[in-house]
């Protein structure tokens, strides 16, 4: 029980022990923050039009294209504790339509690091996904919402997914263009 070895496998051991117990609660002092609830944010639209294309993936059948340009006003430096690596943002759209009730489409995503300065602000900015629709639910839809969720990515702990709670709703066109 003497031995070098011995003695370097108890120290080693009880190190490995300290820096488990210390990650843990430091992992739990980040635990319950609300960071969607610490950024504000600011969403509009632009140039909202629906196209009705064939859509080859899903058959033959044609279905309805949302195309629309975004403006985002975001200040993430909040979000950013000691605790915070990078931050995975998205962009959604929810809508209801007569064949589905649920809705969810991803428009936008964006991967923001460790910076001094965590801002973003785009203006007139194209959705990076196509904006498919299984149907024809997208024309003269009155209640398209987009929502900013962010996943923060720490650098001990749980993946929370939070969404901040500032939304934007507004309606496609009644005719489509080509």
């Amino acid at each position: 029980m003497n031995t070098f070895l011995a003695r370097t496998n108890a120290v080693f051991a009880f190190a490995l022990s300290i820096l488990a117990a210390l990650t843990f609660f430091c992992a739990m002092s980040t635990s319950y923050k609300k960071y969607g609830d610490v950024v504000p944010v600011k969403i509009s639209t632009a140039r909202e039009s629906v196209r009705n294309l064939p859509n080859y993936q899903a058959g033959r059948e044609t279905c309805d294209l949302g195309m629309l340009n975004f403006d985002l006003e975001a200040d993430f430096t909040k979000a950013f504790d000691w605790n915070t690596k990078q931050l995975f943002l998205y962009l959604t759209a929810h809508y209801k339509t007569p064949a589905n009730v649920i809705n969810q489409v991803v428009l936008w995503d964006h991967i923001l690091l460790r910076q001094p300065e965590a801002k973003l602000s785009l203006k007139n900015h194209n959705v990076k996904y196509y904006f498919w629709d299984d149907g024809h639910g997208l024309k003269n839809n009155p209640n398209v919402t987009l929502t900013l969720s962010m996943n923060v990515i720490p650098n001990a702990g749980m993946l929370p997914i939070f969404t901040v709670p500032t939304t934007h709703t507004f309606t496609f066109p009644n005719i489509y263009t080509n």
